[in-house]
């Protein structure tokens, strides 16, 4: 009977574990099932995206998603002074650009037609859903970004966001898509903006914004 209290101690620990691993469980699937209602994205039988179907709606809100990046990187080599963010805007616009050709190509291959203009995704795709609203407009963003007093700093608290959208969307790539080709830019994307989101964060810390 010692022991009681210690197997009671682990008992309580184990049954706290587990309830925080239902918990992410739960939280991670419902940021999944919103993310693809929001992507438009149809559920199979078991309840994952069909292949298809996510390729191809991907691809048409991930365009203007990087459209909306490039945007407030072409803001950012006209606002800012600071040589860090200066290279990474570039980055950011070539790298994206990049994206956006080959995700036409593919698009116009696969489906025989051209990409339809998505009006409602793009830089609006960013601090709002990270927070659980819904996609703000792009339009009232971009020109909140153009006022902004502290440029560096409201670009990179923008930015962060932004691309941490774009990983979630590209992690449910990878585990939906059936194509090489997808499978591979979900990767590259993941590797690029996360490496990104990190210098960005760094730098917030280091200049003290």
């Amino acid at each position: 009977m010692k022991n009681q209290p210690l197997l009671y101690g682990i008992i309580g620990l184990l049954a706290g574990s587990l309830l925080t691993v239902l918990f992410v469980t739960n939280t991670v699937n419902t940021n999944n099932y919103g993310m693809m209602q929001m992507m438009g994205i149809r559920q199979g039988a078991n309840g994952s995206p069909l292949a298809n179907n996510l390729d191809q709606h991907f691809i048409e809100q991930m365009i203007p998603h990087h459209e909306g990046a490039i945007e407030m990187a072409k803001l950012a080599q006209e606002r800012s002074k600071r040589p860090e963010i200066l290279t990474l805007a570039k980055a950011i616009i070539q790298s994206q650009s990049q994206e956006i050709t080959q995700m036409q190509a593919w698009y116009k291959n696969w489906y025989g037609t051209e990409v339809p203009v998505n009006s409602t995704v793009g830089m609006g795709m960013g601090r709002g859903m990270m927070h659980g609203g819904m996609m703000g407009g792009q339009t009232s963003d971009i020109e909140s970004l153009k006022n902004a007093a502290n440029f560096d700093e409201a670009f990179l608290q923008e930015m962060i966001p932004h691309h941490q959208m774009a990983v979630m969307m590209a992690q449910m790539l990878l585990s939906g898509s059936n194509r090489p080709e997808m499978k591979q830019l979900g990767e590259d994307i993941i590797t690029a903006q996360e490496s990104e989101i990190e210098q960005m964060r760094s730098w917030l810390a280091e200049w003290s914004l």
